[in-house]
């Protein structure tokens, strides 16, 4: 057996692992879909949010999270962020309620194997709580002409204070076709514990210059169960320089 049909055999078998696992992750894990790239020394500034309709779960209305990060491309595979996160509901105000850090290694060239991958870790802490939260993902792509496949199976730990240590997982899919630089449809789908959502998303690049660019996401995730909100809207600015 060969290095390259011993890595693809890995993939599969870390992608079923994740797709047959009993406990999927609790709470919502709709946010947004990672790619396995990382642009050598690139710097971005991000923001993102979620607005959920009534959660049937928690009875929370009208939860808001928005995450404002700043990363940058520390190596050719390597690219790390760090995330502060505001919540606000429709009983309370905007506040700051998490950090997070994370890294993003990609593992492959792009068009190397039969699948491109990497993997994703993140770091994060609940502000006024002892309450962590750890996760790897892996990173799937295929690319069919101008249509792509992506998708996130992650392994999630959480642990602290007043919470149930727990392992759990999560599952993200996007299908997404490239019409143009500026406008990409894609249509999503995420799975855990306490959701399972699927919706369009439309999302563009626009190049400034040579070194800066944005780029923006912006969707409706439609609840296919009864745990899970009617609707969830997501946003993402990214600001590259």
């Amino acid at each position: 057996m060969n290095s390259r049909t011993l890595e693809v055999k890995l993939i599969c078998l870390f992608g079923l692992v994740g797709f047959t696992s009993p406990a999927l992750a609790d709470g919502s894990v709709i946010d947004k879909i990672y790619h396995p790239y990382v642009e050598q020394l690139e710097w971005e500034l991000e923001w993102r949010a979620t607005h959920q309709d009534e959660n049937p779960t928690t009875g929370v209305d009208r939860l808001q999270t928005h995450k404002l990060g700043l990363g940058h491309g520390i190596g050719e595979y390597l690219f790390a962020e760090v995330y502060f996160i505001g919540q606000r509901s429709a009983d309370d105000s905007l506040e700051l309620y998490a950090y997070e850090v994370e890294a993003l290694w990609q593992l492959s060239e792009q068009g190397e194997y039969v699948v491109d991958y990497g993997l994703l870790f993140e770091l994060e802490r609940e502000q006024d709580e002892d309450i962590w939260e750890y996760a790897t993902t892996l990173l799937l792509e295929k690319e069919f002409g101008r249509y792509s496949a992506t998708a996130n199976v992650g392994l999630i730990y959480e642990w602290g204070d007043d919470i149930e240590n727990e392992w759990e997982t999560s599952l993200a899919l996007q299908g997404r076709y490239r019409y143009s630089p500026r406008l990409e449809p894609a249509l999503e789908l995420y799975a855990g514990q306490d959701t399972l959502g699927m919706g369009p998303v439309l999302s563009g690049m626009e190049r400034l210059s040579h070194m800066q660019a944005l780029r923006w996401e912006a969707g409706v995730i439609l609840g296919l169960d009864s745990d899970t909100s009617d609707y969830t809207l997501r946003a993402v600015l990214e600001y590259e320089f």
